[in-house]
This record gives C-alpha cells, sequence and structure tokens, in this order.
C-alpha cells in the first residue's frame, strides 16, 4: 500500500510540472529571456530552498549541512546541477520545434533512461566501494526498457503526424514545427537533463540521516542541483538580454505584478515533481527497485501528463485514427512501466 501512495505523490508531482508551461501563456510583454530566468528564480532557488528547510531538524543550519558534507559531493551535485540546466535550455527548444506532447515525450524518455542508468554507473567511478552498479537490476533495467519502449512508440505517432500533415496544419498545431531539427534538440535536451538524478545520486548522503524524515532526504541536494542549474540560465538569459536588447522587459511595471504571479505559479508547478519525488520516495524505502527506478518514473508519468495537454491543446488536431491508437499504446506502455518492476 505504501508503494501505492508513494507512485501516486510521484504522479501528482508529474501532472504539476507538465502544466507548468500553461501559466507561462499568461505573461504578457516580456521576451522569452527574461520570464524564463524570473520564473527560474522560484523554480530553481526560492522554492527549493525552502523545500530543504523541510530537511533542516530544530538546532541545525542549511549552511551547516552543506559545510559538513563532504566538499567533493557538493561540487560534484552543483556540477551535474549546471549540465543539467543545459538540458532545460534545449529542452524549451524542442518544444518550440515539437509541440508540449511530442517533445516532452523524446526528450523525457531520453532523461528517464540514461538518468536512470548514469547515475549509479558514473557513482561507481568516484566510488567504487559504494557497489552502486548493484542498484542496476534485472527489474530496473527491464523498467528503463520499457518505459523507453513506450517514448519510441510515441515517437513513431509524432513521425506518422510530421508526415501525414500538411504545412499548414503543422504550422497551425505547433508554429515552428520542425520535426528533424526538434528531434536532434530533444535527445540533446534529454542527455543534458539526464544529469539531475546523477546530480542526486552525488548528493543522496547530504543530510541529517535519521534526524530528518525519509520524505524530505532528498530535498538539500535538489536545492543544490537545482542551483547549478539556475546559473546555467541566468547566464544564457542575461546574454540573450544583452544580445536582443531586452533588458528594458525587467522595467515594465505595469506588468510585473501579473509576470510575477504566473512565473511563480510556473516556478511552483515545475518543482512539485521534485518536491514529490522526495515524499514519494519516503514511502518507496522497502523496495530497492522502485527507488532506483523512481526518477524513470516521474519522467514516464510526465510524459503521460503532457500527451494529455497536448491533446487538450489540439496539437494532434488533423492526426488520423491510427496515429492516435499509436499515441495512446505509448501512453498505456508508459503507465505499465511504472508498475511492472514491482510485479516481478
Amino acid at each position: 500500500m505504501e508503494i501505492v501512495i508513494g507512485l501516486l505523490i510521484i504522479a501528482v508531482g508529474a501532472f504539476c510540472q507538465s502544466s507548468c508551461y500553461v501559466p507561462i501563456n499568461k505573461i504578457k510583454d516580456w521576451s522569452w529571456e527574461s520570464y524564463w530566468i524570473v520564473q527560474g528564480v522560484f523554480a530553481w532557488l526560492v522554492l527549493p530552498f525552502l523545500g530543504a528547510l523541510l530537511a533542516v531538524p530544530e538546532g541545525q543550519s542549511l549552511l551547516g549541512l552543506f559545510a559538513s558534507a563532504p566538499s567533493f559531493n557538493v561540487w560534484m551535485t552543483i556540477l551535474f546541477g549546471v549540465l543539467w540546466g543545459v538540458g532545460g535550455l534545449t529542452f524549451g527548444l524542442s518544444m518550440r520545434y515539437l509541440g508540449v506532447a511530442l517533445g516532452q515525450s523524446i526528450a523525457l524518455g531520453t532523461c528517464a533512461g540514461l538518468g536512470t542508468i548514469m547515475g549509479p554507473v558514473l557513482l561507481n567511478i568516484f566510488f567504487p566501494e559504494l557497489n552502486a552498479l548493484d542498484s542496476l537490476t534485472f527489474s530496473v533495467i527491464l523498467g528503463v526498457v520499457v518505459t523507453l519502449l513506450g517514448i519510441a512508440i510515441i515517437g513513431v505517432a509524432g513521425s506518422m503526424k510530421s508526415a501525414a500533415l500538411s504545412e499548414e496544419e503543422k504550422k497551425a498545431a505547433v508554429k515552428d514545427f520542425n520535426f528533424p531539427k526538434g528531434l536532434a534538440i530533444a535527445l540533446l535536451a534529454g542527455f543534458m537533463s539526464g544529469c539531475f538524478n546523477v546530480g542526486l545520486e552525488f548528493g543522496k548522503d547530504i543530510n541529517f540521516g535519521e534526524l530528518t524524515d525519509p520524505m524530505f532526504r532528498t530535498l538539500p541536494a535538489t536545492l543544490l542541483v537545482t542551483f547549478g542549474g539556475f546559473i546555467t540560465n541566468m547566464i544564457y538569459c542575461f546574454y540573450q538580454n544583452q544580445v536582443n536588447k531586452t533588458w528594458g522587459d525587467y522595467k515594465k511595471t505595469g506588468v510585473w505584478a501579473n509576470n510575477l504571479l504566473f512565473c511563480l505559479l510556473a516556478g511552483a508547478l515545475w518543482y512539485s515533481q521534485f518536491f514529490g519525488l522526495s515524499l514519494g520516495k519516503g514511502f518507496l524505502t522497502e523496495s530497492p527497485t522502485m527507488l532506483t527506478l523512481s526518477f524513470c518514473i516521474l519522467m514516464a508519468l510526465n510524459v503521460t501528463f503532457s500527451n494529455v495537454w497536448g491533446i487538450i491543446l489540439k496539437e494532434w488536431k488533423g492526426c488520423s485514427q491510427k496515429t492516435i491508437a499509436v499515441l495512446v499504446c505509448g501512453i498505456v506502455v508508459l503507465v505499465i512501466s511504472c508498475f511492472l518492476p514491482q510485479l516481478i
């Protein structure tokens, strides 16, 4: 029963994440780089900091925790956060060229598989005494393979969509639709985004141990990863502000209240996925397989809900019933991948 509760909590976080781009449509008179970094302040700094405080017992401090933790682990966690930040930037581009549904499907699918595998592999390179590779059991590998199968099926649906629709219909659904270009960017985004889970692996022991509720133990590491990602995004967005001469966006006082509200909402919805992941893990402690697969499960559910939004936003409008059937088949496989390892 606890495993079901943990999966439900992760699912709620995934639903929130897949909805985080909806509030962005309400932002007015700001360029992409301006609203992206402002929502990032909430998504990658403010909310992760508040979340990490939940892991700090009375009489202790977050700063003291980071100071006392092995510096190598702290810096590696931040470093992989910086690399994940590159994935976050290209992630947005993948949706620009493929749409919310297909863009998130390919990018998050790649992220799910590589993120799950890369964590133990890289951890084993630096700390072979931890035997991190032991976590990659047959059940875990099977779960990753089934997840990637589901993503591949959705990719086929996307290819069928690209082949069947006219250029006018493609542009009507996704303004800048470009399947080959979007596919390449989405794969890069997925690879770099997988670094988030690698960062969590290096930072998984940065907590107060038994003094912290199991549901909150990964939140300090989450803050370090998102801090690294914020650095990457800040540099790029400020560079774009300079190149595009959009510094004036921040001086438009008339839209600040509206834009700040929707940036906060977008940031909160985005952070919910990793807050939910931490809470959900607290209910999966009796199943090492589910713990290892939790990141993969989160990404699979993100893809599932993003395609629901894609249908709502009419990104699949005009596609044949066969294409929709393939899409639904892929979603079903993703849902099965969340539970299959536990049934073996």
